[in-house]
């Protein structure tokens, strides 16, 4: 219905509120009640055209059957959406509204406008915001479930979760992040709704763990060992650094701590103030390992909490003088991240200056030039620097600096409830925990108790996790397997000496194998100028170069070097429930999991004959979540009694989770100082599991395994017993795998290709 005119000017009238209503036609009494004012806001920022556009949007989302709701979001919102994304971008939300309405997902319409202020924040482009849309529509579309035997969708249980989030997790990694950490909900719980809704909503360790590593900064992990390097240089501070993350503490931004455990950082630093996250690290670190150098405990119940804050600041600072006293280079970097607020920025009489004048102090303790006037600051200052000028300060006399400040400086304001913190964070600085022991003796105990118990489980069961390759997305998923090891539990002894004395043949005929191939003890080194004897043939030949007046070849004498094998070997068993299968053909029930027996027992035998150090293990999984590594052999370990009834107690059970098998493996092997480092998987099938449905995904991350054992050095070959593993050996270990085709020989071929491979 077009606006009116004026019969004598013949312009356009302005429509009235009576007309803007009457368009509208919204009989919901919430939105009527807010209609005016929403309309008066739009108003100020619109034309007519634009405001026509508005309220035939609102007219829109009253007819959809949702409730008012979507329509008062709406009204509220979109001021503040068309003035981050620009006006035109009405129109695609709209379509995306009406396609969501003919989905069992209609209900997210009222949440999805609730969020989409916020959101324009983070994506302020028209291009962004229709990226958002097609993402949106990706979730509703592979989330929503069908019901089976029916032809019904049940609406998806992720969407919401997915919006409710949204808007927060933009304030932390960028759209194409965002889309990454989605795609692997979608993709990884498509079959589990419930565990889907939990991935969508931050609330699984999987979806953390992904989150983070979209994220933008500087990594600890990346740079640990850089840091580890660092403490123990500059300070002779070796700890353990342990990250936790910003990105999930709703309540409080945490910060950098010390406990028992090491020194607490931020798994990750943006750059900040133009300073780089590694920067950060190296200040925080210094900070903590200076703290755990000077600082000393005091009783918490003895002071109060504003006590106890002065007390915390005034120690800080004595910290960082004592820091710039060793590193005087440190002092622009630490200016530079301190802030420095406005000496009067702060009212008193309208909230608490409490933490604004103890950040006034503390700047003035690191900048003398920080042009702060206050008389009390100044002297309390000054008394600051010539104490330590004197004796360096301790931590109990600053506290007595401290409370004398407290007592000069104190306001009625201290105690109000709303407190000053603009320019009060200092980044690179801990929260002091370690500064403060509290008298709790029942607390103390149950924490004794419980730490007790979690030492002596670790004693009996190691937890390692481990990334998995997803060649689907070309990324790691992270700490995606968990990987549990044990020391294998011990069978019989007897039993192996008994298989050695079963194969006395062929250990004979081994045996003639391993003197052509074991090293003397001493290698002859011939033509040498200097050694521990002569030559004679060499010596002769110069003497008669000599008597005929020839050049005479100083290199007459010869020495002796100790020959030796310098290689490790680390064994892989497949322990997976198709090694208890029997094998045709031999009549007495022998399966292949008894003939992987008696071969490595031979191989070992050989092994050690040959004097390589060696280890033995094995591995089968259930699931992602169980994967069971299991100690059979270590390197320092000799081959007798304890490792012969761990070997006699073999038992194969579940599935097979190479990749992550192969990376455990290899993390032992790369600790070998040997010049060639060999591993040896014995195996009877491809990689598998109960929780993959796609056969290419473990055998794609088995393959970037391998590749990654190559890069530090380690020899992977594939030893298997699976007649058919042409089709898919070939595609993880390249040309390095045999294959034996009648597992009854596996005795006899398994130490023949160890040898063949060392020789």
């Amino acid at each position: 219905m077009p606006p009116s005119t004026d019969a004598e000017t013949g312009s356009a009238i302005p429509p009235d509120e009576d007309y803007w209503r009457r368009h509208l036609d919204c009989a919901f009494s919430s939105v009527q009640a807010v209609f005016a004012d929403c309309l008066t806001v739009a108003a100020a920022q619109w034309q007519e055209q634009e405001l026509f556009a508005y309220v035939d949007a609102a007219r829109f989302l009253c007819k959809l059957g949702r409730g008012a709701e979507p329509v008062m979001a709406f009204l509220e919102g979109w001021p503040e959406v068309a003035a981050a994304v620009g006006h035109d971008c009405i129109d695609p939300v709209l379509q995306w509204v009406a396609k969501i309405q003919r989905s069992p997902n209609g209900d997210v319409i009222g949440l999805f406008f609730q969020t989409l202020p916020a959101v324009t924040r983070a994506l302020p482009n028209q291009t962004l915001l229709r990226d958002y849309l097609d993402l949106l529509t990706d979730i509703a579309e592979r989330s929503s479930t069908s019901i089976h035997g029916r032809h019904a969708i049940l609406p998806s249980r992720a969407l919401p979760e997915f919006i409710r989030l949204a808007a927060e997790l933009l304030q932390k990694v960028n759209l194409e992040g965002l889309q990454t950490w989605a795609e692997y909900g979608l993709r990884y719980y498509a079959s589990n709704p419930e565990r889907q809704a939990d991935y969508f909503a931050l609330q699984s360790a999987d979806s953390r763990a992904i989150f983070q590593e979209q994220r933008d900064g500087t990594l600890l992990r990346s740079h640990e060992r850089e840091m580890d390097l660092y403490l123990r240089a500059l300070w002779d501070e070796p700890a353990m650094l342990v990250p936790y993350s910003e990105a999930f503490d709703h309540l409080r931004r945490p910060q950098p701590y010390l406990d028992s455990l090491g020194m607490h950082l931020p798994d990750l630093y943006q750059d900040r103030e133009g300073i780089s996250g590694l920067d950060q690290y190296r200040l925080a670190l210094a900070h903590l390992a200076a703290h755990r150098r000077y600082s000393q405990a005091l009783l918490a119940d003895n002071w109060s909490p504003f006590q106890r804050l002065y007390i915390e600041y005034f120690e800080d600072a004595r910290v960082d003088t004592l820091i710039l006293r060793r590193f005087p280079g440190l002092r622009t970097l630490m200016l530079q991240l301190h802030p420095h607020p406005e000496e009067d920025a702060c009212d008193s009489g309208q909230e608490s200056c409490i933490r604004h004048r103890l950040t006034l102090f503390s700047r003035a303790i690191l900048d003398p030039e920080h042009g702060y006037q206050n008389p009390v600051l100044r002297q309390f200052v000054q008394r600051f620097h010539e104490q330590m000028l004197n004796s360096s300060g301790s931590t109990r006399s600053i506290a007595e600096l401290a409370l004398e400040y407290l007592i000069q400086t104190r306001l009625p304001s201290d105690s109000f409830a709303k407190i000053y913190f603009t320019d009060t964070e200092v980044s690179y600085r801990d929260d002091n925990r370690h500064l403060w022991q509290f008298i709790d003796g029942d607390q103390e105990s149950e924490e004794e108790s419980s730490r007790a118990e979690a030492v002596s489980e670790n004693e009996l069961t190691l937890v390692r996790h481990y990334p998995e390759w997803d060649y689907r997305s070309q990324h790691y998923l992270p700490d995606w397997v968990s990987l549990y090891e044990h020391l294998h539990p011990q069978g019989s002894a007897s039993d192996i000496l008994q298989i050695l004395q079963k194969h006395a043949a062929l250990a004979k005929r081994l045996e003639r194998l391993l003197d052509m191939l074991k090293p003397q003890d001493r290698e002859r080194l011939r033509r040498q100028e200097e050694g521990s004897d002569l030559d004679l043939d060499w010596a002769l030949r110069s003497w008669v170069d000599y008597r005929c007046r020839q050049n005479v070849d100083p290199r007459i004498n010869e020495s002796f070097r100790h020959a030796r094998r310098n290689l490790s070997v680390s064994l892989l068993l497949d322990l997976s429930e198709s090694l208890n299968d029997p094998v045709a053909g031999t009549g007495s029930g022998t399966t292949i999991l008894s003939l992987a027996q008696e071969a490595v027992t031979l191989l070992a035998w050989a092994i050690d004959r040959l004097g390589d150090p060696f280890a033995i293990s094995g591995f089968y999984s259930n699931t992602r979540h169980e994967l069971r590594y299991w100690h059979i052999k270590g390197f320092s370990e000799p081959w007798q009694d304890a490792v012969y009834a761990r070997l006699a107690a073999l038992r194969a059970a579940y599935s097979t989770r190479m990749g992550a098998a192969l990376r455990h493996a290899g993390h032992y092997l790369s600790g070998q100082s040997a010049d060639k480092r060999l591993l040896l998987i014995l195996t009877d099938g491809q990689p598998a599991d109960i929780d993959v449905d796609d056969p290419d995904y473990l055998l794609a991350d088995t393959r970037r395994a391998v590749l990654e054992l190559e890069e530090k050095g380690i020899f992977c070959h594939c030893i298997s017993l699976d007649p058919h593993a042409d089709e898919y050996v070939r595609k993880i270990f390249g040309n390095r795998f045999s294959i034996i085709d009648r597992v009854e020989s596996l005795p006899e071929r398994l130490p023949e290709i160890f040898l063949s491979l060392t020789h």
